[in-house]
């Protein structure tokens, strides 16, 4: 399961902010194709769909980055969810309620690019 590769993750996403020295940027755009906003879902299960273009996506984890090479973090109400090596995933166990989706694709170090490259949404989900 994804949420088994997140604990790496998150934490070398919250050390990014105490890293000297300048981030590369990237060429990369990202946008969340499902759900999209404003959508409202019924059940607990969430299907995103993520549409990347200028850049690949690579499992590899390195220090030595390009700027067109990552992966991307999915993150529900600012509380990440899975770190993905595609462009989708299924979010399980989703509460009933309003939620922020945001997927950033990172680098391969799992630090975020300079300026990051974010997309987000908000949907509803009902029983």
């Amino acid at each position: 399961m994804l949420l088994v590769l997140c604990a790496a993750c998150s934490s070398a996403t919250s050390a990014a902010d105490s890293l000297p020295g300048a981030r590369p940027s990237s060429p990369a755009k990202v946008q969340i194709v499902t759900p999209t906003d404003g959508a409202v879902i019924h059940g607990s299960v969430v299907d995103v769909k993520v549409r990347l273009e200028n850049a690949t996506i690579v499992a590899a984890t390195t220090t030595n980055i390009t700027p067109d090479q990552g992966h991307l973090h999915l993150y529900l109400d600012d509380q990440i969810e899975s770190m993905n090596f595609s462009t989708s995933a299924k979010l399980t166990a989703v509460q009933p309620g309003l939620h922020v989706l945001r997927v950033e694709f990172v680098a391969s170090d799992h630090l975020p690019f300079d300026p990051r490259v974010i997309a987000q949404v908000a949907f509803e989900v009902k029983q």
